[in-house]
């Protein structure tokens, strides 16, 4: 079976696959770890049965479709493949995979990690720490929350959603879950209720819904005035999720904390000292890049035995993913 390597730019092929990771797929499929496309053109296009891609790539659209007639397999190195593989690919009979799931892990310990450290109140301490040089009162540390019988409130039992419910099992916590999709909680380890009654309940809201036109300000105003004073809401999916602007005005009041990997350009979100803010690396890097390139060797592999892809995207389902 011929592939073909599609990133743009070229170079990030060198920090997704280890020359091992190469060595593995040149092993199932005939490819040219030298040839990596950025437009969908040429004769090795025309010739390939699969194509290998990542962050980058270009939409297969119906024009690209046509300079690959003998395409069989994408199997994508990222998460979502929504702005790469459309209605066309889907309907010529094209199996399309991704790494939804191994691009989940990273992003859930990260969540993980802001939780534990939100509900020990870590950021507040270190500031008034790091501006008085001195230690907080025994009477302030006492009083920083703890971890022991909090409640944190998942939106959305997305990969990463789910993946989180995961983590939080060894941990003294409650968790509460949210997704207007799901009848029953069953084998979540979370009691399933309504967005007022999650919103209400948390010491931490953290947030993996997809990005949907209905999906756009789920967390508003009227969301964040429920939420408990102290509480803090986490947000490693998309920024529309949130209305930001009422974010930025109850964080100001102080009544919230809020840990954003993920927000539309905003000056003020810099000044507040109640918001932790991250350039959106909760999903994979550096070495992360490699499980993801693993799991697309593990896909090739399938394909080139003639086996099913174990992450095969559903294109009913697709457009209620992220």
């Amino acid at each position: 079976m011929r592939a073909i390597l599609v990133f743009d730019p070229p170079s990030q092929v060198g920090r997704f696959f280890t020359p091992e990771l190469l060595a593995e797929l040149r092993r199932h499929v005939e490819l040219d770890p030298t040839l990596v496309l950025t437009r969908y053109e040429g004769p090795a296009l025309a010739r390939a049965e699969m194509l290998i891609t990542g962050w980058g790539a270009p939409p297969l659209d119906a024009r690209a479709l046509e300079n690959a007639p003998r395409l069989r397999y994408v199997v994508h190195t990222a998460g979502t493949v929504k702005g790469l593989a459309g209605p066309a690919v889907f309907a010529r009979g094209i199996q399309v995979s991704s790494q939804v799931a191994a691009n989940a892990v990273p992003v859930a310990e990260y969540t993980l990690a802001m939780i534990l450290l939100a509900n020990k109140q870590v950021w507040q301490l270190s500031r008034a720490y790091t501006e008085s040089r001195r230690p907080p009162g025994l009477e302030a540390i006492w009083s920083a929350g703890g971890n022991a019988g909090r409640t944190v409130g998942v939106i959305g039992a997305s990969a990463v959603g789910r993946r989180v419910l995961e983590l939080l099992r060894p941990f003294d916590l409650r968790a509460l879950l949210y997704d207007p999709t799901l009848s029953s909680a069953e084998g979540l380890d979370a009691e399933l209720v309504g967005l007022p009654e999650l919103m209400a309940g948390s010491d931490v809201v953290t947030i993996h819904a997809p990005a949907l036109p209905e999906t756009r300000h789920l967390v508003g105003a009227a969301e964040l005035a429920l939420m408990r004073r102290g509480a803090t809401l986490i947000n490693t999916a998309r920024p529309s999720l949130v209305d930001q602007d009422a974010l930025v005005k109850a964080v100001a009041r102080g009544r919230i904390h809020a840990v954003l990997d993920v927000i539309e350009p905003d000056d003020a979100l810099f000044d507040l000292p109640g918001v932790l803010l991250t350039p959106h690396v909760a999903g994979s890097v550096g070495t992360e890049l490699h499980r993801l390139a693993a799991g697309a060797v593990a896909e090739v592999a399938a394909a080139a035995a003639g086996r099913p892809l174990r992450h095969a995207v559903n294109p009913a389902t697709l457009h209620l993913r992220a």
